[in-house]
């Protein structure tokens, strides 16, 4: 697993791949170039699973002060964006964020251990979270 080696391939790969009951992406060309400048600029992320020296599974998001905001993830193996995942989970966990948004609730996350929150709840946890510093810049060496 690596961090911000390959968020471009993770991005296409996160607009290009088919899911069930979908019948498109809402990752346009223009939101693909948007968080490419994001990333570009530090704020987006993406965690790479590498099986045979190729990418099979990856995600990505933006952080804010010591909150991830998950956009999208996608897989080619068993398990794999649930690797990925849970390596996310274990370095922000190590560098004190507290939450991770996933925005939707899916049975895929909550078998990751996702867990819906009251709307309040989420909005408290966003006001003192995001008053902290944010680590700009690429996770390559940082979340090591």
């Amino acid at each position: 697993v690596t961090f911000d080696t390959a968020f471009e391939h993770i991005i296409r790969n996160c607009k290009t791949s088919i899911r069930d009951g979908q019948s498109g992406t809402w990752i346009t060309d223009e939101m693909e170039t948007a968080y490419c400048k994001l990333h570009h600029t530090g704020y987006a992320h993406s965690v790479e699973v590498w099986e045979n020296n190729v990418i099979v599974a990856g995600l990505y998001g933006v952080s804010l002060g010591k909150m991830f905001f998950g956009e999208s993830m996608f897989t080619q193996v068993s398990n794999g964006s649930k690797f990925g995942f849970i390596s996310l989970v274990k370095a922000l966990k190590e560098k004190g964020f507290k939450l991770i948004d996933s925005q939707d609730y899916t049975a895929h996350l909550e078998s990751l251990g996702a867990r819906e929150i009251p709307r309040e709840l989420f909005e408290n946890i966003l006001k003192e979270e995001l008053q902290n510093n944010s680590h700009v810049g690429k996770w390559t060496e940082w979340l090591k």
